[in-house]
């Protein structure tokens, strides 16, 4: 296999997968080219394979020379990717290949994200599956699908053949943190019914735009502006001085990545554009100050039309009430782990078409309050007379004190590098919660190489970090 805009990178094979999998559209609920692509690569190596109806894989192979009687282990990660991109970007993400490309210290692709997260996980387990020669007991390699979108894959996957009770995940984006503990969590969708009637008056375009965005578990704790409520506020405050029929709206696409812009088209009854735009200027000078959000734009233009098919002015407050009154953010930090944030959710998408619906991402890791603030939720949508759905819930990975998985990898971690790896849990979602209640007494830690921006346009992938992490799994593979 060789490799192309890759070639030359360290370590050689990992890459050169790693290439091919960029090249194969795979966002989440589009998986099938790369789970068949796996189906592909096990059929050519003669390795055992088992895929399911949600293109979930898991391959086997046997252990290398003198270690075929040691216990399996599991390797894992996922295969769908989040799929952002500039809105120059004419990439079909869904046809289409990335353009993958490096600047000798980090790979990232050309207007889109980039998919490390998690496709690091899959082009590991093939350059270790390929090459015999590497040390390593049984492997039972799981990639599983629709994790960016609630972990379904993982959810639906059947286990049963698995025997392996230690499991590495490679689905975490920092060098020398070792992960084992995750929160639980789970998607809330609030629909509200809309009335849309003819109505005719002068139009304008609401933009939000600028932001940061990222990853609403790794990120949430951070200074970080959503675009979906920063357009609640500025719809709330225009609303105040006018009257409100709300013709269209978009912010965000996936319910776990925080919303980097937004776009709402109104006909304003007695517009008054200058007025406006102060609102506008005002809300961005407070974005800016009260968030990490030098680049955040608020902004008004007029638009070249006299209304159409809009919502009324009630169907038009009650989108504003839900958008201002929705809880979002950190909810509570926990009072065990210091800087770990406990509970939150995100506000991921909001959009109208036959009706207003606002998803959101929640996550805990305390089961009860999960539970609450997915009452909240549902309370909202009956007091805005609109309905609750949710789906996508999955368990909190909770702290084994007995881990010999664990202090392994943290043994040989001192010897290779010197140091102390971090161990931590963290308030993104991670799998090996689902796993571990499938598999009893399984022994779980998530590692990766440093993957700056994920679920972003800006998602680098540090290449010496990938060659010392490869470097750290053979030799925790040889000594497990």
């Amino acid at each position: 296999m060789e490799a192309k805009r890759l070639a030359g990178l360290e370590p050689g094979a990992v890459f050169g997968y790693f290439e091919e999998i960029c090249a194969i559209p795979h966002g989440s609920r589009n998986t099938k080219m790369i789970s068949d692509y796996l189906v592909g690569f096990a059929k050519a190596h003669d390795l055992a394979y088992i895929q399911d109806e949600m293109n979930n894989i898991i391959l086997f192979a046997p252990g290398t020379c003198g270690m075929e009687d040691h216990p399996p282990v599991i390797l894992q990660g996922h295969i769908d990717m989040v799929c952002e991109k500039e809105t120059t970007c004419p990439i079909d993400m869904a046809a289409e290949g990335l353009d993958v490309t490096h600047d000798g210290t980090y790979v990232y692709a050309k207007g889109t994200t980039l998919g490390g997260d998690d496709g690091i996980a899959a082009a590991m387990a093939l350059a270790l599956l390929e090459d015999t020669t590497i040390p390593h007991p049984p492997l039972e390699v799981v990639m599983t699908t629709e994790e960016e979108i609630g972990l379904l894959g993982a959810d639906a996957i059947d286990l049963s053949q698995l025997k392996g009770r230690k499991l590495i995940n490679l689905d975490s984006e920092t060098e020398g943190v070792f992960t084992v503990s995750c929160a639980g969590g789970c998607t809330a969708c609030i629909t509200l019914p809309v009335e849309r009637r003819a109505v005719y008056g002068p139009c304008i375009r609401l933009t939000v735009d600028g932001l940061k965005g990222g990853h609403s578990g790794a990120d949430i704790h951070l200074k970080r502006a959503n675009a979906d409520k920063v357009m609640g506020e500025f719809m709330s405050r225009i609303q105040k001085i006018m009257p409100l029929c709300l013709t269209s709206f978009s912010g965000g696409s996936k319910d776990n990545a925080i919303p980097r812009s937004c776009q709402a088209t109104l006909v304003a009854m007695g517009i008054n554009l200058e007025r406006i735009n102060d609102i506008a200027a005002a809300l961005q000078e407070e974005i800016r100050a009260n968030y990490d959000e030098p680049d955040a734009t608020v902004q008004a233009f007029d638009v070249d039309a006299l209304g159409g098919n809009s919502l009324s002015t009630e169907s038009t407050a009650k989108v504003i009430s839900l958008l201002c009154s929705a809880p979002n953010g950190v909810q509570k930090w926990s009072a065990d782990i210091e800087g770990l944030v406990q509970t939150s959710l995100n506000l991921g998408i909001a959009k109208l078409g036959d009706r207003f619906s606002a998803t959101f991402s929640v996550r805990s890791s305390v089961n009860s309050e999960k539970q609450e603030v997915l009452s909240q939720l549902k309370a909202l949508a009956e007091m805005l007379e609109g309905s609750y759905s949710q789906d996508g819930e999955y368990p909190a990975w909770e702290y084994r004190k007995e881990s010999h998985l664990r202090d392994t990898m943290v043994r040989i971690y001192r010897e290779m590098f010197g140091g102390e790896p971090k161990v931590e849990a963290i308030h993104a979602g991670l799998e090996c919660g689902l796993f571990s209640e499938k598999l009893e007494g399984l022994d779980c830690v998530s590692i990766g190489p440093n993957i700056l921006d994920i679920h972003t346009t800006r998602e680098r992938l540090d290449i010496a970090s990938t060659e010392r992490l490869w470097k750290f799994l053979l030799e925790v593979l040889k000594n497990l």
